[in-house]
């Protein structure tokens, strides 16, 4: 129970401390408008005076010990209320000045009072000239460098933001970081860009607060004249003296915090994120290297040599500095002869040195890339929702539903060589597709049947080498109606790349990924693995099996019928491309159905008698058969007229020959015509009935 009762009292602290925190800004603002608003006694201006210089110097010492920009990311907001703070003490001062100024210097507070004795020496003259003096440095050096720092560093945060996101997005899809570590560096780059942008605002405050403060002293001067010659019969010379002092103090005590403001942010905004804070930074690269300790030191004495100048200051500095120089040079020397000593122990055991190379120096290749330019970088970048991001996982999983087997994950990287709308595919290393896109515009294709032309930038569809042209926005309905497909930008890229995925998807088939796909048999039939793999055929084989049905356009979904024709033919058949035969044959109905759906008649091309039968006398010729050239480039033009007319009159490019002569015509077809697909009879089920529509050879 006294647990309970203590868990609760502290639980009730935390709470109130957390309440008192959020209610120090309401209370803050009010406090400033109380000041604008109600006469305050000098006791008090001299309590709020004293806080301003207090809070100026905190600033600043907190500027000096930040590691980062974004450790005082509330540095914006501190400048306006920092800001807000003196202008209402200056109305505040003010009105006490013009009310009590014709009593004597005191009459606005000790702290004025003391400004504008000690600090200027009681003349005015001399005031003014120092007042004037620190609003030039304030508001023509630091505020001034500060506003420009971070204006620049705000536009080059804003265009190094998608690289990074990019970076990221790539160490996470490397598996480097995970998700939570991704969302965290994320928000940071978000935070840097407000942050600058906020800064790039914020100095206006300073800068505005200059001027505000030059207009206030010469309405204070021009003010106190009146009111103490015309209201309380004062002598000119002794009005002007007395309101000139307090209004140089009242205007000194308020700047000198603004110059102190000022500096922190130019320390803020200027310093390069490190580990370090700014004064470690300074003092460990300016007073580090012995050699510039002893030149400049050298200078000093030979300048403090000569006749006239000041001796004694010269030569001290001269000989402090070429001290200060022997000394960290001695200390570089024992740390580096401490390093050796400790360093000659391992050497023994270890003969590789640390500059030696290593297998982490080794960079793999990724299986699939994408390179983008950087004006098609917002398609890709997860933060402002690419589109493009979410097509690359449909066009994955579609893949793996479809083809039979998960493909790698595609790394996205941008690529200022290339220009600024193209983008490149590349298969392990190896650019396997480019095209354009523009965003913000619509590719229209032609698929052969438009009626009207459209004003545009004339391409191809870098998919399938259609006609198209890129189009604005206000086209795509009329364009529609012309006939044209009408498709944006990252749905040009993602179907390009769709394309070439499942184009190369034989390529994509690593050893990885055939042993994932025994795994997952696995589960639901671990016998029918148990007895294939590595008993009866090993695991290279099975790859190239699988690889060839995917040169060939057959899907793998249907891994169990491929796994039991190859348990059942692997003892008597030893070759890839036979066990590859025997499976499409076990896979007929299914490579059927993918080109004539339903249980329709089969349209397809066929062979001329006299050609087969060349074919079949070539093919049993020797131990080497081989086509002749002259055969070769009949057999490839016949085939090629007749697709075309199969093309023509809308059917599939299917080839439909003897089970013998498949596989070799299938080779030889497909690097010409990959269009073509080549089928034996033996792979059509006994219920499908075929018509051959056109004949390769007549």
């Amino acid at each position: 129970m006294n647990a309970r009762t203590g868990f609760l009292a502290r639980r009730a602290d935390v709470l109130q401390g957390t309440n008192l925190r959020a209610l120090a800004g309401p209370i803050l603002i009010c406090m400033i408008l109380g000041m604008m608003i109600l006469p305050l006694p000098p006791f008090l201006l001299d309590l709020l005076f004293t806080f301003n210089i207090a809070l100026s110097v905190m600033v600043l010492l907190v500027s000096m010990y930040t590691m980062k920009p974004l450790d005082f990311a509330a540095f914006p907001s501190v400048l306006l209320f920092s800001t807000l703070l003196r202008l209402s003490l200056n109305v505040a001062s003010t009105r006490v000045v013009l009310l009590e100024g014709h009593t004597g210097p005191a009459a606005a507070g000790r702290v004025i009072e003391s400004f504008g004795h000690f600090l200027v020496g009681g003349n005015f003259a001399v005031g003014i000239v120092v007042f004037v003096i620190l609003m030039v440095i304030n508001f023509m050096v630091i505020t001034k460098g500060a506003g420009r720092i971070a204006e620049v560093g705000a536009r080059f945060t804003l265009d190094a933001m998608p690289g990074k996101q990019m970076a990221i997005d790539a160490d996470l899809n490397a598996g480097m970081i995970n998700e939570d570590q991704a969302r965290k560096r994320r928000l940071e780059i978000a935070q840097e860009a407000e942050f600058y942008g906020s800064m790039d605002g914020a100095s206006k405050f300073v800068r505005g607060d200059a001027i505000a403060g030059l207009l206030i002293m010469v309405i204070n001067i021009v003010g106190g004249l009146i009111v103490g010659v015309v209201q309380h019969g004062m002598d000119f010379a002794d009005a002007g003296k007395t309101y000139t002092l307090l209004t140089i103090g009242d205007g000194l005590v308020a700047q000198i915090p603004s110059l102190v403001i000022s500096t922190a942010a130019g320390v803020i905004v200027s310093r390069v994120a490190t580990n370090e804070d700014i004064g470690t930074q300074l003092t460990s690269q300016l007073f580090t290297n012995p050699r510039v300790l002893m030149i400049t030191g050298t200078i000093l004495v030979m300048m403090g040599l000569i006749p006239g100048m000041p001796h004694f200051a010269f030569l001290l500095l001269g000989g402090g500095l070429i001290q200060l120089g022997r000394v960290t040079k001695k200390s570089a020397e024992q740390k580096k002869t401490d390093a050796t000593l400790v360093d000659v122990a391992p050497a023994a055991s270890s003969p590789t040195e640390s500059t030696e190379a290593t297998w982490d120096d080794v960079a793999l290749i990724d299986t699939l890339g994408l390179e983008v330019g950087y004006r098609l970088i917002p398609l890709v970048d997860r933060n402002s929702d690419g589109e493009l991001l979410k097509r690359i996982k449909s066009i994955r999983k579609k893949f793996a539903q479809e083809i039979g087997f998960l493909p790698p994950v595609i790394h996205i990287r941008d690529n200022l060589e290339l220009r600024p709308n193209a983008y490149r595919i590349a298969l392990k290393g190896v650019e396997v597709g480019t095209g354009e896109a523009y965003p913000g515009q619509w590719l229209a294709i032609n698929p052969g049947q438009v009626s009207a032309a459209l004003p545009g930038t004339p391409t191809q569809d870098p998919a399938f080498g259609l006609p198209a042209i890129w189009i604005d926005t206000n086209l795509r309905e009329q364009a529609q109606v012309y006939g044209y497909t009408v498709v944006d930008s990252s749905t040009v890229v993602a179907t390009h790349l769709n394309h070439l995925v499942v184009m190369h998807a034989s390529e994509l088939l690593g050893r990885r990924e055939v042993q994932a796909l025994i795994e997952r048999v696995q589960k639901d039939t671990p016998s029918l693995v148990d007895d294939l793999v590595p008993k009866a055929l090993s695991v290279t084989v099975l790859q190239k099996v699988l690889q060839n049905l995917l040169e060939e356009g057959v899907p793998i979904r249907d891994m169990r019928t491929i796994m039991e024709a190859l348990a059942e033919n692997a003892p008597k058949l030893t070759d890839p491309y036979d066990l590859t035969a025997v499976v499409r044959l076990a896979l007929g109905r299914a490579i059927t159905q993918q080109w004539f759906p339903g249980n329709g008649e089969m349209q397809v091309m066929g062979l001329d008698a006299n050609l087969e039968r060349v074919l079949t006398q070539t093919l049993t010729s020797g131990p080497n058969p081989g086509l002749e050239p002259g055969l070769a480039h009949t057999l490839l033009t016949q085939t090629e007229k007749a697709m075309t007319r199969q093309q023509n009159i809308g059917l599939a490019p299917v080839l439909l020959v003897q089970h013998s002569l498949r596989a070799m015509l299938s080779r030889f077809l497909r690097r010409s015509l990959p269009q073509l697909k080549v089928l034996s009879y033996a792979e059509v089920p006994d219920t499908r009935t075929v018509k051959v529509v056109n004949v390769v050879g007549t």
